[in-house]
């Protein structure tokens, strides 16, 4: 899943980090201020799959179209990535803390016309206006957070918006959960969403711009203000010194690069370093969404559903095992990735993710194999109106099974006394739902009952443990360190956009791909999609654990070719015309 800018710290950062912050609260409330930009992420992210289970059944047009579904879920990543390329320019013009005060505004709306949507298109738009807060406050909330902090205590500080993010994943299950007996389900689960930008909005207005912004606008005095809370008093004017000679580099860098985007894109492509570097930082960034990751964070309660969970609140609960594990992979990342690095931790990762996703996908197509009969008897007990279209123009019905039913857009209710046995197939409606239930039967209608659909979950939930501690939060840092300084934001802003469209085709395919082709053959292409990128990951993307800038970018200039061990070959050092020439 997308996680925002992350900057690689160590044991050593964190505990200076703590050290600082004990004697400075003030730094901590900047960070953990402008982090809940992060929570909102993480909460828009994890909310809306709980929450597309009861708009389901709430709008039987949601329910029958699974574009429609797919469309409500993938309507804030599309919002993300505008949100994002206006939050660039909202952040330059305007100042860090305005923008993210403006991703709260827009925030805040888009999630009470959610809660307060009378039709399936009214929530597209509240979650368009989330999602463009979502892309501003992404990219907005760590700039802030790092322009903020002292130096050493960086990347820690940092580190923070990763960890808000999956805590809001986290947090979101845990609202489902409180909601799913409440009268209006959904419409709290997505409106408490307005809670944390109302929160942040407040705050914002008590703390000041970043001291870089102000200084780079010609406000030294009130950047000189800000430094006097988070340094000692004697070490104010070094940092202003610092502040001054990095900014001054910044606007040459950027008068090189040139006055538009058509220049600054042809000048990186131009650059044999840089783009071999938008080799590496390109490819992490989409296998991290390739490998499904987001139909886990967007869809987890309908995938539990899949492996025969019909329950709301049980598909729920399960889900938020998968969350915790996500938040709890990322924190085991940030203690070893600076161990064992980047490149070994990604490749270990990618094959744990193939292992899995190849197991998930034989469990889900042994459940379909033999999933429990539909019974003639069973079905004509609930009369001829509420019987499966499809099912009564079918001439020959008896190797109907569950699979069958609901591949005919039907719904299964399953045997009172056990789900396994034959059960009848009928018309999927909110009707027929209360009556199989009245009856005490349980209403499948997105998977069917399965001996071993509890393996799915087991075999998720081990998907999350090997993706969160490597390619889970990894691309980001791998970004933070591949590109010459005067390139990084270009280059990482071509790498977030290219992760946010990946994220965007994952999302808005999955429901149609299960449609197609099964939950198995879905997690068998996303398994195959896997392998690709890891190939990609092992020839492209070299090591860069604790490799100065400089060295990265020698080693790109000579060119990286990997050995089979996983460490870095470079080529011999080619003459200048080649390396002017070498695409």
């Amino acid at each position: 899943m997308v996680e925002g800018i992350h900057v690689p710290s160590d044991k050593t950062e964190f505990s200076e980090c703590w050290r600082t912050v004990w004697r400075t609260p003030y730094i901590m409330r900047l960070a953990l201020s402008a982090g809940i930009g992060g929570l909102l992420f993480g909460y828009d992210t994890g909310v809306i799959s709980g929450a597309l289970l009861y708009i389901r059944e709430d709008f039987d047009s949601v329910n029958r179209k699974t574009w429609l579904q797919e469309t409500i879920v993938s309507m804030a990543v599309a919002g993300a990535i505008v949100g994002a390329a206006i939050g660039g320019y909202i952040n330059d013009r305007f100042g860090r803390r305005k923008a993210i005060m403006c991703a709260d505004v827009v925030f805040f709306f888009g999630a009470i016309v959610m809660a307060v949507s009378p039709a399936p298109w009214v929530i597209i738009i509240g979650r368009l206006l989330v999602g463009l807060g979502v892309g501003m406050a992404s990219m907005t909330s760590p700039l802030y957070i790092s322009e903020s902090s002292p130096a050493r205590i960086r990347g820690a500080l940092v580190s923070t918006n990763g960890l808000l993010i999956t805590g809001g994943q986290f947090l979101s299950y845990l609202i489902n959960l409180a909601f799913t007996k409440t009268r209006g389900t959904w419409r709290w689960m997505l409106g408490v969403a307005g809670v944390p930008p109302f929160i942040q909005f407040l705050l914002m207005l008590t703390l000041p711009e970043s001291p870089r912004w102000l200084f780079r606008q010609g406000r030294t005095e009130e950047a000189r203000s800000v430094l006097e809370r988070i340094y000692p008093a004697e070490q104010v004017e070094v940092e202003m010194t610092a502040l001054a000679s990095s900014v001054e580099a910044e606007k040459a860098d950027e008068a090189a690069l040139g006055d538009d985007i058509i220049s600054k894109l042809k000048n990186a492509f131009g650059n044999t370093v840089v783009r071999r570097g938008l080799y590496a930082g390109v490819t992490v960034q989409v296998a991290q969404q390739f490998v499904g990751i987001n139909t886990v964070m967007y869809y987890a309660p309908t995938i539990v559903q899949f492996a025969g969970f019909a329950s709301k609140s049980v598909a729920l609960a399960l889900s938020l095992i998968t969350s915790g594990l996500n938040a709890l992979g990322t924190i085991i990342s940030m203690f070893f990735v600076d161990r064992y690095g980047r490149r070994k931790l990604m490749l270990i990762s990618m094959v744990g993710i193939i292992i899995f996703l190849v197991s998930l996908s034989t469990v889900f197509m042994e459940a379909s194999i033999h999933a429990p009969k539909v019974s003639a008897i069973e079905t004509s007990h609930f009369g001829g109106n509420g019987t499966c279209a499809k099912y009564l123009s079918t001439p020959d019905v008896s190797k109907w099974n569950c699979m069958s039913c609901l591949k005919a857009q039907c719904a299964f209710c399953a045997d009172g006394q056990n789900q396994l046995n034959p059960g009848a197939c009928l018309v999927s409606n909110k009707n027929m739902r209360g009556i199989c239930h009245g009856e005490n039967r349980v209403y499948f209608d997105n998977g069917c009952p399965s001996r071993v659909g509890f393996l799915a979950v087991v075999f998720l939930a081990l998907y999350i443990v090997t993706y969160a501690p490597g390619i889970g939060t990894i691309p980001w840092i791998v970004n933070s360190e591949i590109y010459p300084l005067r390139y990084r934001g270009l280059g990482g802003g071509i790498a977030a956009v290219a992760n946010w469209t990946s994220n965007l085709i994952v999302s808005q395919s999955y429901l149609s791909l299960t449609k197609a082709l099964g939950a198995g053959g879905t997690f068998f292409l996303f398994a195959a999609f896997t392998f690709i990128g890891l190939l990609f990951i092992y020839r492209f993307v070299p090591e860069t654990k604790g490799m100065p800038f400089e060295e990265v970018e020698k080693m790109l200039e000579v060119g990286f070719r990997p050995s089979l061990c996983g460490g870095k070959k470079s080529k011999p050092k080619p003459e200048p015309e080649d390396v002017a020439n070498d695409a």
